[in-house]
């Protein structure tokens, strides 16, 4: 059996203060999922089901609603799981800079290389790719034109060219 929980009334009035102010469906299931917890004695696994949310989410939003007028809001983004802090890559970075401006053909494999020497365990190549666009690399790919390629002779071509295969029959 479920543990009994307690919700302050303070909560439940910001609660049904945001029920009658909902301008959308998030905030009208927020504030229900604390009524119906509090009022009508539903438990997590009740109250998710009757909102159609996942048990985590009835818990996240009683917590949003305890924390309402806090200033600090918290959010899911960020990076949790990293090697090196921002400063640290732009060091790493700054060697490869002066190749590539230079216009020397840079590859990712050598600075991977690189890379994993730095922190000193393996990594995917991914968090490479996703260093470099996280400090704004971006591939730059050669012309799109053949060197010897003749724009007058291609539009020649075009022009002159059969829209229909007719058999040699």
């Amino acid at each position: 059996m479920a543990r009994k929980i307690s919700i302050d009334p303070d909560d439940v009035q910001k609660a049904k203060q945001l029920r009658d102010q909902a301008t959308s469906v998030s905030e009208y299931r927020k504030a229900l999922s604390v009524i119906l917890v509090a009022e009508h004695g539903f438990d997590a696994d009740q109250a998710a089901d009757a909102l159609g949310t996942s048990r985590r989410t009835v818990f996240r939003d009683r917590s949003n609603i305890r924390n309402q007028n806090d200033t600090s809001k918290k959010t899911w983004g960020g990076r949790r799981n990293s090697v090196m802090t921002i400063e640290e890559e732009r060091e790493f970075l700054d060697r490869w800079q002066e190749q590539a401006t230079r216009g020397g053909v840079l590859t990712v494999p050598p600075l991977h290389s690189a890379l994993v020497e730095r922190i000193g365990h393996a990594i995917p190549l991914s968090t490479t790719y996703r260093l470099l666009a996280r400090h704004g690399w971006r591939k730059v790919q050669p012309d799109s034109k053949h060197p010897k390629s003749d724009p007058e002779a291609q539009d020649e071509f075009k022009k002159n060219f059969r829209k229909q295969w007719l058999s040699p029959a």
